[in-house]
């Protein structure tokens, strides 16, 4: 039987990528206040009816 192609990244690509991840924090590419920011503009994308509604989804700590 034919092994069958699946699209995505695999294991290897999440390690890959969590690897990246803390090796960008660790070097100070990557800060509380800029995941803050892309958690803020995620939500604004995900639930943008809610912005037009004037609710405020900025993440304050």
């Amino acid at each position: 039987m034919a092994a069958r192609y699946r699209p995505g990244i695999g294991i290897v690509g999440v390690v890959y990528v969590i690897i990246g991840v803390f090796v960008a924090w660790d070097r100070g590419y990557l800060g509380a206040d800029l995941l803050r920011r892309v958690a803020g503009a995620l939500l604004a994308i995900f639930l943008w009816f809610l912005v037009l509604l004037g609710v405020d989804l900025t993440i304050n700590t």
